[in-house]
């Protein structure tokens, strides 16, 4: 079951007014930490924004240069995604036109997987090949980098992966991860690494391409590569876009053709739904090169050849999808324990590798958790892909388990890994341990919808939908609005699609107003009688049918109207000391545990308590009120007592552990959350948390408003007062003492004497 989260009140300030702006606009930019008008503005217009240099790019395209007038040959070496095919058209086209000689290469995912491999460089330099440039990938590639200096073959590397522990010896290096946190191009996703590069070259060099022209591709990479939609990732993929309306690109052409999409009111969602599919079916399933090919070609004949066998390998990824999801599914239902792990890991040996990156995603769209889907190999290696949500850095946490892997690579959203079968036991639990030092209780068993606006059926109109288009291109980091309608009856669901795979809900308020709503992937899923009364939450786009400009609606979540009342006792309680003996296997399924903090999995946090006949105290509570309150929501007849400790934190640990949630909060959930479940996540009291806050905007690093039921956290203006931090840490400390005492006295205590609360 999601909880809905109603949207918190703003105050639109009076400099807003010039914007002329709707209300639900203006009050979704200030939501989105957006305050002032000038960047508003640049928030709404980032094409108006001058394009930002990649800094020390100087070396890279001195190289460049260099390699064209002695007419050497240049390699690019890319990588099978749509981010490292349209990052190696990108830098192709470029070279071409600078009347380089050039050549390319895309490693076969089933052959080869990811990165820079020697077996696959040797007949390369051998065809003369004297710089390698790669694109999308390089960044771990050392032993490949090695080989190339070997034979006197320099390297350029342009990549956005994490890097690892040391930098590969290239001749020069250009990746946004080697940038300040704050600067503008740090979210760039590989092609908008190598468009940087290519627009440093064309700046520098009488060309027959500008670099406007390659914005298409950009916009296809990123959007495709789920980049981050924050400084000039987003002003590229609106201005991308945009040349995407009007491209003149004969592959996108057929492809958009043969697909039925409409390339004039393109957005996003074309980009993600349409064509990303398809390309990144090329790489999954076949040989990711001819994606360069179709890229720049003039050739319409060869255009639409390459196009229909794209066409074809989509509906087979899409079927191997549809098995591996209803299998991956199967696991769940069967061993529905894995759901309540931090993060979902499976594993079949008949799983196709290609497939299984998609699969994960779709976990995580629908259980709120990073998910990683493995499928072994005949050497018994397992491989896989993971995903994650906003907030949870993948890589980092998959990282931390690298004595386990044989490989592993990614960004915060995406990683792929190798590893020995007989290792997955260690890894899954190490990863999810990882991930829970990473966000702590944030994991809830219960996903959250955040809601933006709630709207009667009848203000749903174009105009409308027209303002909401002047918040797009909507991704990572600026996710689409989420509306909602009270009190609508479902009056029919129908099956729609080529293999009935959508459903088309219709649904009707009391007014009479009728509208339809679009569930992707949603045939087969449950849905309430027909005449139920729900609410409902969909996100709101503009769109074309045959030429006409129409509101589409695509239906996100639903939940019943009516409610039971909760009817609660005050039971005479009964205490059952087990301090010493801390398992839970003799409890009644119906026993209500609080646990928290790094024992959140075992029960449910503070802010979750319910009246209940059985309660069980798995975690000691960080302050007698703290336990008091709980037994008063709870109003139990037994009282079980386990007082399971968890870790200390010294007072850096605990402000490290408090800044890593914000973070979390600040990208997963629009800066929103409760002083409880801060506190919930780490075990602690909600006074240790409110003063840790406050250290933390001490420092600059964010700013807290709001009561503590609903506070919203926004990033601070950098600026710390050394001094108050300095009083605020103290207090922290004070507090933290103070909880560890206590804890120590709940463990010894006579039983009875501590549940005296009535």
């Amino acid at each position: 079951m999601t909880r809905w989260l109603d949207p918190s009140p703003v105050q639109i300030p009076a400099s807003f007014a010039d914007l002329n702006l709707p209300p639900l606009i203006a009050q979704t930019l200030i939501r989105r930490g957006i305050y002032s008008p000038e960047s508003a503005r640049a928030f709404l217009h980032p094409d108006e924004n001058p394009s930002v240099p990649f800094p020390e790019i100087e070396k890279a395209t001195d190289i460049i240069k260099a390699a064209i007038r002695k007419q050497e040959r240049i390699c690019v070496w890319g990588d099978f995604d749509v981010d490292g095919q349209t990052a190696t058209t990108l830098l192709v086209q470029t070279l071409q036109a600078l009347g380089a000689d050039v050549v390319y290469y895309i490693p076969i995912r089933g052959k080869e997987n990811h990165g820079v491999h020697v077996e696959s460089l040797q007949p390369i330099l051998d065809g003369g090949v004297s710089l390698l440039l790669t694109c999308d990938t390089g960044i771990t590639a050392h032993e490949a980098i090695d080989y190339c200096n070997s034979r006197g073959v320099d390297v350029i590397v342009t990549d956005h992966h994490d890097l690892g522990e040391t930098l590969p010896n290239a001749k020069a290096i250009i990746n946004p991860k080697l940038l300040p946190d704050d600067h503008p191009l740090k979210n760039l996703a590989g092609v908008g690494v190598a468009y940087k590069l290519a627009e440093a070259l064309i700046a520098s060099r009488t060309s027959k391409v500008e670099s406007q022209d390659l914005l298409d591709l950009v916009a296809l990479g990123l959007i495709a590569d789920v980049a981050l939609l924050k400084g000039e990732t987003r002003s590229l993929a609106q201005k991308g876009i945009r040349k995407l309306r009007e491209t003149k690109r004969l592959g996108i052409k057929v492809m958009a053709e043969l697909a039925g999409a409409s390339l004039e009111t393109l957005t996003e969602e074309t980009i993600g739904f349409t064509f990303a599919p398809r390309l990144n079916a090329l790489g999954r399933l076949s040989d990711a090169n001819p994606a360069v090919e179709l890229l720049i070609t003039n050739n319409a004949s060869r255009a639409r050849v390459l196009a229909a066998q794209i066409e074809g390998l989509n509906a087979q990824r899409r079927l191997l999808t549809s098995q591996v999801t209803e299998a991956a599914e199967a696991q769940l239902r069967e061993n529905p324990s894995l759901l309540s792990e931090p993060v979902i890991v499976l594993s079949h040996p008949n799983w196709p590798g290609g497939v299984v990156g998609i699969v994960a995603n779709r976990l995580v769209e629908r259980y709120h958790k990073p998910a990683l889907l493995l499928t072994e190999g005949e050497d018994g290696i397992l491989r896989g892909s993971a995903r994650s949500v906003e907030g949870l850095h993948i890589t980092e946490a998959i990282a931390s388990q690298k004595d386990l892997l044989l490989g592993f690579g990614g960004h915060p959203m995406a990683a792929g890994l190798s590893l020995p079968k007989d290792n997955l036991p260690a890894f899954r639990r190490g990863l999810g341990k990882a991930i829970e030092r990473q966000l702590g209780a944030m994991i809830r068993k219960e996903p959250t919808l955040q809601i933006d606006a709630w709207l009667e059926l009848h203000e749903i109109n174009l105009e409308l939908a027209d303002a909401l288009e002047t918040l797009a291109p909507f991704g990572a980091g600026n996710p689409e609005l989420i509306l909602a309608t009270r009190n609508v009856t479902l009056k029919s669901a129908t099956e729609i699609g080529k293999t009935k795979e959508h459903l088309r809900l219709t649904v009707e308020d009391e007014r009479g107003n009728v509208q339809s709503l679009l569930w992707w992937g949603g045939a087969g899923e449950e849905l309430p009688e027909a005449g139920a009364k729900l609410d409902i939450a969909y996100a709101l786009r503009a769109s074309a049918y045959r030429g006409q400009r129409q509101v589409s609606l695509t239906f996100e979540e639903y939940r019943l109207t009516e409610e039971k009342p909760i009817e609660i006792h005050k039971p005479k309680l009964e205490v059952r000391d087990m301090r010493l003996q801390p398992s839970l296997l003799n409890l009644q399924p119906s026993t209500l545990i609080w646990a928290e903090g790094p024992d959140r999995a075992a029960g449910v946090p503070r802010f979750e308590l319910r009246p209940a006949e059985e309660f069980s105290i798995y975690t000691t509570p960080p302050s007698p009120a703290d336990l008091h309150r709980a037994l008063e929501i709870v109003q139990p007849k037994v009282v079980y007592v386990f007082a399971v400790t968890p870790p200390p934190e010294k007072t850096d640990e605990f402000l490290t552990h408090l800044a890593g949630l914000c973070k979390y909060v600040l990208n997963q959930r629009k800066g929103k959350v409760s002083l409880q479940e801060l506190a919930a996540a780490m075990a602690a009291r909600e006074s240790a948390v409110r003063i840790g806050l406050e250290w933390l905007a001490a420092g600059g690093h964010l700013a807290v408003s709001g009561g503590d039921d609903a506070l919203v956290l926004t990033r601070g203006n950098g600026e710390a007062n050394q001094y108050l931090q300095k009083e605020l840490y103290v207090a922290v400390k004070g507090i933290l003492e103070e909880t560890a005492a206590y804890r120590a006295y709940f463990a010894k205590a006579d039983i009875h004497r501590l549940m005296e609360w009535e």
